[in-house]
């Protein structure tokens, strides 16, 4: 399966993007409140700015759409078969508070689904990229890119989940869980909780609570390329549809999901 750009080049261009956002990594960056009530500093700016002129290089003829450039209207997006989803440094309330779990995600949309993505984790100088179909590595520094596996079903069921964000239904299903199953829970900032699973760290995140289209598209792509899935409560792959506001619905993410945890999950 052929892709449309360079892998290696847009994997420079993550590490680019990341390396851009760290000069104001524990500086205490100036703090902007966006109008949907989310932080943007300096930092995601940068990152941003390097994403886009380097996208626009690497393959001109494919639209971008970036957290902080997604002021295009539906009108125009609904003809975009191809598109770059972009989200320049998620997971800004954890850069703003000094840990290291903020990543730079850049995601391949092919027909409403995500082909490819590459996850970096600037902070720790690591980069994860993949797809369904076509494996998923993952690299550290200047080390060789090693292949990435989700882990078979074991006990506990490890669960990741988010530091900042929950909701009662997240709740209640973390509380069916440890009914059913013996559980260990994890807070894990940002998409790299899809990349956790990816490595085989944790077996499932569940979220019930609100992300957008480029908080997730990145990450679900390295899962998929590990063998894990992204399901949406119907059961379906999880898609990105083109829609007036970039909103997801609640999903699942799992490593090796087998049919009675299925069963439990969806219903």
């Amino acid at each position: 399966m052929s892709l449309p750009f360079a892998v290696e080049r847009l994997c420079q261009l993550a590490r680019d993007a990341g390396q851009a956002a760290m000069p104001w990594w524990r500086q205490e960056p100036e703090v902007i409140i966006k109008t949907d009530d989310s932080p943007v500093t300096a930092a995601d700016l940068a990152a941003n700015q390097c994403i886009l002129d380097g996208l626009q290089a690497l393959t001109p003829d494919i639209p971008t759409l970036s957290e902080e450039a997604a002021d295009v209207p539906l009108d125009q997006r609904r003809h975009w078969s191809r598109f770059w989803l972009i989200d320049p440094l998620d997971g800004t309330k954890e850069f703003i508070a000094g840990t290291d779990e903020f990543t730079v995600n850049i995601a391949l949309i092919e027909h409403g689904q995500v082909r490819f993505g590459v996850v970096g984790v600037p902070a720790r100088e690591t980069l994860y990229w993949g797809g369904v179909g076509l494996g998923s590595w993952c690299q550290q520094g200047n080390q060789a890119p090693q292949p990435i596996h989700c882990r078979p079903p074991a006990a506990p069921l490890r669960v990741v989940a988010s530091r900042r964000h929950t909701s009662a239904e997240q709740e209640a299903l973390l509380q069916r869980l440890q009914q059913a199953h013996a559980v260990e829970l994890t807070g894990v900032g940002s998409s790299l909780k899809f990349c956790v699973l990816a490595e085989g760290g944790a077996d499932l995140y569940p979220r019930f609570a609100p992300t957008s289209q480029w908080d997730t598209a990145a990450a679900q792509a390295v899962l998929e390329g590990a063998g894990g899935q992204v399901l949406g409560l119907d059961g379906q792959r999880f898609d990105y549809p083109h829609r007036e506001d970039w909103l997801n619905p609640y999903f699942i993410a799992t490593g090796c999901p087998d049919q009675a945890l299925r069963q439990l999950l969806l219903g």
